[in-house]
């Protein structure tokens, strides 16, 4: 149990639990949730999987993995090894997520036989050193991309390379698959904070652990064409540098 209370104590932070209300959850003694925080004293099996159940990781993390220094083990099993990808004559071919099968593609995105079954394609001047999926998009919350428009991203490894201000489609477990401005607070709470560019939408935060997959969006395909007097000034350094101190704002009140 090298890890175990260095693990419990930063887990329990990124959850927002205090230690009076973590005791409650486990039927002891503040004083004991001290304990297993500061090393003098390990909680009993059943303990230790109630423990488990409560800040959402394994047994075998909490106990011997370096969660501070090396980060959650869900993150750093993300690899490209894991997709499912199509190829034709060896090259790897862009699977296209269509709107209507976006919920679909929730329990079927490890599975070969789904996989197959939607469209691909290939584009020319994407780099070969990345793999690539297409994902339509549904409703007005990112203009002004409208509804319809086809975003290809290309697949993040790891969560934590994820660039604030950036835009990504996200395939998760409790938002299904969306399409945001992603701001990184991996380090600081284990979320991530989505901004829609329409603000219309309120911006809302996602545990890392729903995160099932994560794309770079790097190119689109839409039948819209801009018109030249709809031009939209494009962001600078300043107006991203304005829209993380909102966001920030946001944060503490929603903390608050």
């Amino acid at each position: 149990m090298s890890f175990l209370s260095s693990n419990l104590k930063l887990l329990r932070k990124q959850k927002g639990i205090t230690q009076n209300e973590l005791a409650e959850k486990l039927a002891v003694q503040r004083t004991m949730i001290s304990a297993y925080e500061d090393g003098r004293s390990e909680p009993k099996l059943q303990t230790l999987k109630l423990l488990s159940e409560i800040l959402d990781v394994g047994l075998e993390e909490l106990l011997d993995h370096d969660i501070e220094t090396k980060g959650r083990k869900a993150i750093q099993k993300r690899g490209i090894n894991i997709l499912t990808i199509a190829t034709n004559d060896e090259k790897e071919n862009i699977t296209m997520v269509p709107q209507k099968a976006s919920a679909g593609y929730l329990n079927g995105y490890s599975d070969p036989e789904y996989m197959e079954s939607l469209p691909q394609f290939n584009l020319p001047n994407l780099s070969q050193n990345a793999t690539y999926r297409a994902f339509e998009l549904a409703g007005d919350s990112m203009l002004p991309l409208i509804p319809g428009t086809i975003v290809i991203g290309s697949y993040v490894d790891q969560l934590k390379d994820i660039k604030s201000g950036k835009t990504y489609v996200l395939v998760t477990a409790t938002e299904g698959v969306v399409y945001k401005r992603v701001f990184n607070y991996l380090n600081e709470n284990g979320k991530l904070f989505l901004v829609s560019d329409n603000d219309h939408y309120k911006p809302f935060e996602i545990r890392a652990e729903d995160v099932l997959e994560a794309w770079e969006s790097k190119a689109f395909i839409s039948t819209d064409f801009p018109n030249p007097g709809d031009k939209k000034k494009p962001i600078t350094l300043e107006d991203l540098g304005e829209m993380i101190q909102d966001i920030q704002a946001d944060l503490r009140k929603i903390k608050g």
